[in-house]
C-alpha cells in the first residue's frame, strides 16, 4: 500500500475514533484496523474492476457509518454539509420559496415574507419549469435548490407554470440573503393570551421569541402559549437561550451524559419574563430541541405541558470537521432534563429498514401513562420519564370523519393539482371578502369543475361527503392570502382541539399555580376523543 493511501486510511479510523473518545491501543482494536487495511488493499489492488480510490474510502466510511444503526449518524459530503449548515441556521442566498416535489415538477409550497419570491408575485402552487435556461421538468428538490441558490446579488430568471394561465410565467430575481424566521407571526388570542408558534431553533430563534414574548405583553397578555408543535429542533444553544428566557440564571437546564462525560448546562442570565403563565403545546412531532425547551419548563414547574408525547429525539450529535470539505455528524451523548429523565425514546430497526418505537405512546392512556418511570418536579408534581415528554395533561389532536379521509385518500395522488386550484379560487376572493366571511359552496364547485377540467376524476358523491374538509381548505387559503397567517390561526382555532383546550385553560387561571391546579382537575382524553363528525 503506497504512503499516500496509508494516510488515507489513518484519516478514515483515527479521526471518527479520537473524535468519539476511543483509543486504539488494545490489542483487538489494532486487529480490527488491520483487518480494514488488508481489505481495502486487496479490493484496490486485486478487484476485478478499477475502482476510484477516493470513491472507495467513502464507500467504506459510509459503511462504517451504516453499521452503526443509528438514524443520527451521517457522514457529509462537502455539499451535504453546506445544506445541512443551510437548514441548520436558516439563512442562505436564493430568492424565498419552500418548495415540493409535485409530478414532474418541482412546486412552490411557501413563499417567505419579505422575499424576491414575494416581492416578484410568485404564488404557491406555481410549478417551477425553467431555471435561467435549464429545463427543470423532473428535477428533484434538491436539483432546484442547487440552481436557486447563489451569492447574494446575483441574477435569476424563473419561468412558471401557473394554474389558469396558458403562458409560462417568466419572472427575474436578484438573490437576497433569506432569514426564515422562527416565529412567523404572534398573536392575542383573546383580550388576555397571546400566542406564539415556534416552527425550528435557528440562530434567531430567542431574539425571535423574546420580541414576541415583549409585544404581546404590551398588547396585554396575561399569559402566553408556546406552540411546539411539530417543531423538529436545531440549534441547541438556542434551546438553552430560550429556555432562560423564562427560567432564573443559575438554573439546570441540560445535561448530557456521554461515553465517560458529564456536562451540564446552566441559565447563564436573567430571565426576560420569570413569572407570566406559561402553555406549552407538543406534539409527536416535537423533537430535540423543542423537547429541552418543553423538558426543563415542566421540570421546575414553569410551563404547563400540553397536548401528546413528544417525538423523544435524545441523542447528541457532534459535527467534526474532516478532510477534503467531508464532515461526522456522530452521536456522542444523550440528553437528559434537570430532574434526570432521558429524553431519548427507544427505538429499534425494523424488517423495512424503518426506525420504530419499542414501545409506541401517541395516544398514551392513563394506565399506559402510570406504567413510566416516575420523577417529581422542583414542586414535587409527577413527571413521567422513559424517553419523550409526556405533557402535564394528554389532549388529542382533531381527527378526520370517515368521508373526509376518502376525499383525502383520493386526492393524496394529485395534490398540486388541488392545491393550485384552490389557491387559484382563493386569490379570486382578494379585496371582496371581509375577515368574517363564510365559505361559498360555489367557491367549492368551481374547485370541483377546475379538478375535472384537469384530468383529476374524483367521483361526486366522494367530494360532497367529505365537503367540510374541502371547505377547511379554502377557508385558510382565502384567509391567508387576503389577510395573513394571524386570521388563519384565528379561524382555525374552532378545528384545533389541543389549542382551544389550552386557551380555556389559560382564561380561567389567575397565575402559574393555578393553571396546574386547573389542569389537574381534567380528566385524561380517551384516543381517539376528538374525531370531528
Amino acid at each position: 500500500m503506497t504512503r499516500t493511501r496509508k494516510a488515507l486510511l489513518a484519516s478514515l479510523v483515527l479521526v471518527p475514533l479520537v473524535a468519539s473518545g476511543f483509543a486504539l491501543q488494545a490489542r483487538p482494536t489494532r486487529g480490527g484496523a488491520q483487518l480494514l487495511d488488508q481489505v481495502l488493499t486487496f479490493v484496490a489492488l486485486r478487484y476485478v474492476d478499477t475502482l476510484d480510490a477516493q470513491q472507495l474510502y467513502e464507500k467504506a466510511a459510509r459503511g462504517l457509518v451504516e453499521e452503526l444503526k443509528d438514524p443520527y449518524t451521517e457522514l457529509f459530503t462537502p455539499k451535504q454539509l453546506e445544506e445541512f449548515s443551510r437548514n441548520t441556521n436558516g439563512r442562505y442566498a436564493g430568492i424565498g420559496m419552500e418548495i415540493v416535489k409535485v409530478g414532474d415538477f418541482v412546486t412552490v409550497n411557501k413563499v417567505f415574507p419579505n422575499s424576491p419570491a414575494e416581492q416578484g408575485g410568485v404564488l404557491e402552487g406555481d410549478k417551477i419549469a425553467i431555471i435561467d435556461t435549464v429545463n427543470a421538468r423532473g428535477f428533484n428538490t434538491q436539483q432546484v435548490q442547487n440552481k436557486l441558490l447563489g451569492p447574494i446579488g446575483t441574477p435569476v430568471t424563473v419561468q412558471f407554470l401557473r394554474i389558469g394561465v396558458q403562458q409560462p410565467v417568466k419572472l427575474s430575481f436578484k438573490r437576497a440573503e433569506i432569514h426564515v424566521p422562527a416565529v412567523a407571526y404572534s398573536m392575542m388570542l383573546d383580550d388576555k393570551t397571546g400566542y406564539v408558534p415556534l416552527t425550528r431553533f435557528s440562530e434567531q430563534t430567542t431574539e425571535d421569541i423574546a420580541n414576541s414574548v415583549m409585544k404581546l405583553q404590551q398588547q396585554g397578555a396575561k399569559g402566553i402559549i408556546i406552540d411546539l408543535r411539530g417543531n423538529p429542533g436545531g440549534i441547541l444553544e438556542e434551546a438553552f437561550a430560550m429556555s432562560n428566557l423564562f427560567l432564573p440564571r443559575g438554573k439546570e437546564l441540560l445535561s448530557v451524559r456521554g461515553r465517560g462525560e458529564f456536562q451540564k448546562y446552566v441559565s447563564q442570565q436573567d430571565p426576560l419574563a420569570p413569572t407570566i403563565p406559561l402553555t406549552v403545546l407538543v406534539d409527536g412531532g416535537s423533537a430535540s430541541a423543542s423537547e429541552i425547551v418543553a423538558g426543563a419548563l415542566q421540570d421546575y414547574d414553569r410551563a404547563l405541558v400540553l397536548g401528546t408525547t413528544s417525538f423523544g429525539k435524545g441523542l447528541v450529535q457532534s459535527v467534526y470537521n474532516l478532510d477534503g470539505g467531508y464532515a461526522l455528524k456522530i452521536t456522542t451523548g444523550k440528553w437528559y432534563t434537570p430532574s434526570g429523565r432521558s429524553i431519548q425514546k427507544e427505538r429499534k430497526l425494523n424488517a423495512d429498514g424503518q426506525f420504530v418505537e419499542v414501545m409506541p405512546d401517541s395516544l398514551e392512556t392513563d394506565s399506559v401513562r402510570k406504567a413510566r418511570p416516575v420523577f417529581k418536579s422542583a414542586a414535587g408534581r409527577t413527571v413521567y420519564g422513559g424517553g419523550a415528554i409526556t405533557p402535564d395533561l394528554i389532549v388529542q389532536s382533531d381527527t378526520l370523519s370517515t368521508p373526509e379521509q376518502t376525499l383525502r385518500r383520493a386526492l393524496l395522488p394529485h395534490f398540486g393539482k388541488y392545491q393550485a386550484h384552490v389557491v387559484a379560487v382563493a386569490e379570486q376572493q382578494k379585496g371582496k371578502v371581509k375577515t368574517d366571511f363564510a365559505v361559498n359552496p360555489a367557491w367549492r364547485e368551481e374547485v370541483y369543475r377546475r379538478l375535472q377540467a384537469d384530468t383529476v376524476k374524483i367521483d361526486k358523491a366522494v367530494w360532497d361527503a367529505g365537503a367540510t374538509d374541502v371547505d377547511r381548505f379554502i377557508e385558510e387559503r382565502v384567509a391567508k392570502i387576503a389577510f395573513g397567517d394571524t386570521l388563519v390561526r384565528r379561524r382555525s382555532l374552532k378545528d384545533d382541539n389541543q389549542l382551544r383546550r389550552a386557551l380555556e385553560l389559560m382564561r380561567k387561571a389567575n397565575g402559574q399555580k393555578d393553571l396546574f391546579s386547573i389542569a389537574a382537575s381534567e380528566p385524561v382524553a380517551k384516543p381517539g376523543a376528538a374525531r370531528r363528525n
